[in-house]
């Protein structure tokens, strides 16, 4: 469809801007991630590992090569795999996909100075020279997902399912409420954080909890939605979701999708590492560099294209909207730090 395809081409338009000069080097480029669920989660690490794979197709096989240990939910084994990597030398770039493994890199990135590494989501780097963090503004495409959510809802009552209150989860669902609030201010948006990010069937009891009470229209993020989708369908209401596209396990439900486009970070840190710069920076994806973009499911509203292209209409003037939000706090920020300066250097002439 037009919106998909609209996506697509921004996605594809910037990430071939921002890709690596492939490659004046004999040996491929060599990565190597860990994720804590599995590379079809519909989720979080799918997200991950579909970059890679995108990248790949961009550079090719004979260029680029990676190695994915899906499922490694425990940080020890986690801890485990990331020592072994770093230790054989092998790899430019070794990721720690998941805000859990934060403590590993601490102590590992340290002993191997030599060899770059990622992880997220935080914008924490460690003060360290071979670390790059990154994170996803997560609650952009959650306030356009509440916004059509609460647009769309007939009962006025809508149902989260979140995992634990941290990093883009956290994100998601606060962007969300905020969306949907600033759509309908009369609408019930209930929360409900499960404190795990893999338990199906308590995400699935939490969405069964949300329909009893009225909720027409469902969301959540990480791998335990497959659940909550699965209410979603047997109940025909609505399902928005995050991180990938989730559009063909939900069928006639799924409605809108914020989808993580993480090539266009590692893109950028793979030419880093290859001019020789190991770490050092944080990133974030957001709407307005392409790392974050929307998709309308073809199977919303049973298919009807006029429809869709209302909604799709509502969605893009959101995402101008939400990016030019997002201008303005950057603006706002960088103001408070000239002042900090400013301040600063009043207070160095005082001491003078």
């Amino acid at each position: 469809m037009k919106g998909k395809l609209w996506c697509t081409l921004v996605v594809l338009a910037i990430f071939a801007l921002s890709l690596p000069s492939a490659l004046a080097q004999d040996e491929p480029f060599r990565v190597a991630a860990v994720a804590p669920s599995a590379t079809d989660d519909l989720a979080f690490s799918q997200s991950m590992y579909d970059a890679l794979l995108a990248i790949q197709e961009e550079m090719g096989e004979d260029n680029f090569e990676f190695a994915f240990q899906e499922g490694t939910f425990i940080v020890d084994d986690a801890a485990v795999a990331l020592r072994d990597w770093a230790f054989s030398g092998d790899y430019d770039l070794i990721i720690a996909h998941g805000s859990q493994f934060g403590s590993i890199l601490v102590d590992l990135a340290p002993e191997f100075p030599e060899t770059s590494f990622a992880w997220g989501t935080d914008q924490d780097t460690f003060g360290l020279d071979n670390v790059y963090a990154y994170t996803a503004a997560a609650d952009q495409g959650g306030y356009i997902n509440g916004a059509i959510a609460a647009g769309q809802s007939m009962s006025g009552v809508i149902g989260v399912v979140g995992p634990i209150e941290v990093g883009d989860a956290k994100l998601y669902v606060d962007g969300f409420v905020a969306g949907a609030e600033a759509m309908n201010p009369d609408v019930t948006v209930n929360v409900v954080y499960i404190q795990s990010f893999s338990d199906v069937p308590q995400a699935t009891e939490a969405a069964l909890t949300h329909v009893a009470n009225g909720a027409d229209v469902l969301t959540g993020t990480a791998q335990m939605v497959v659940g909550p989708i699965a209410v979603a369908l047997e109940n025909e209401i609505q399902w928005y979701g995050t991180q990938t596209s989730q559009a063909g396990l939900a069928e006639g439900s799924g409605v809108l999708f914020q989808i993580y486009n993480w090539e266009v970070v590692l893109a950028d840190i793979i030419d880093h590492i290859q001019m020789g710069v190991l770490g050092g920076t944080a990133y974030t994806i957001d709407l307005a560099n392409g790392g974050i973009t929307m998709e309308l499911s073809e199977h919303s509203f049973g298919g009807d294209e006029m429809k869709q292209e209302e909604v799709w209409a509502q969605v893009e003037e959101l995402i101008e909207s939400v990016t030019m939000m997002a201008d303005d706090m950057d603006d706002m920020d960088d103001d408070m730090d000239d002042d900090m300066d400013d301040d600063d250097m009043d207070d160095d002439s005082d001491d003078g």
